[in-house]
């Protein structure tokens, strides 16, 4: 229990230090992130965010200040799963800071996609560790940054409704280190693979 407590404070320490703060934008600013929004990121992300090919992040309703930070994080390299190397490199490379406000706060402002179901018992295996960890290897509890609706607490991202192929992955990316986050790392690295599964089907099935 000690360990998990630790690596709890080790998360938010992490993250609420490294957070980019989402500013208020002019209006001209607003319109041009949303044409990019709209006809450039949605072939992917759908145009309100609401992405429904489970290889690409579901962002409506997502936190600005996460937003914020993955999109500098992708335009800076310093991101460096599969997919921000092969898209999301180049896609954020021209992005100037006040487009990133802007694009984060369309985004954070739409409805969140609904939930999906799927396999009962993997739901629930899911919802127990999402809940209260896996205290035997240290895992903490993800509702512990994320929120008890998974609808994320500060600066910590939203997961209710995100695909779960794609929390997969990026469990996979941490737990690998191609996607270089301490923290995660050690949080991925507790877990088994039917585990991840388990997690990222609660999550998907989550509004």
């Amino acid at each position: 229990m000690r360990h998990a407590i630790v690596t709890v404070l080790g998360l938010l320490c992490a993250f609420g230090l490294g957070a980019a703060r989402a500013d208020t934008v002019d209006a001209a600013t607003h319109e041009h992130a949303v044409r990019i929004a709209v006809g450039t990121c949605g072939s992917c992300h759908g145009a309100t965010g609401v992405s429904e090919q489970p290889k690409y992040p579901r962002l409506a309703g997502q936190n600005a200040n996460y937003l914020v930070a993955q999109l500098k994080a992708f335009r800076g390299q310093t991101r460096g799963d599969a997919d921000a190397i092969g898209y999301m490199w180049g896609m954020s490379a021209s992005l100037e800071d006040d487009t990133i406000d802007a694009l984060a706060q369309y985004y954070s402002a739409q409805k969140a996609g609904a939930g999906r179901p799927g396999d009962t018992a993997l739901i629930a295996t899911g919802r127990d560790i999402y809940e209260k960890g896996v205290e035997a290897v240290g895992v903490p509890a993800c509702a512990a940054c994320h929120g008890p609706d998974a609808h994320g607490i500060g600066d910590f991202p939203r997961l209710a409704g995100q695909h779960a192929q794609y929390v997969l992955k990026q469990l996979a990316s941490f737990q690998s280190n191609m996607r270089n986050v301490a923290v995660m790392h050690g949080v991925a690295q507790g877990l088994k693979l039917e585990e991840m599964r388990a997690v990222a089907a609660y999550l998907e099935a989550q509004h």
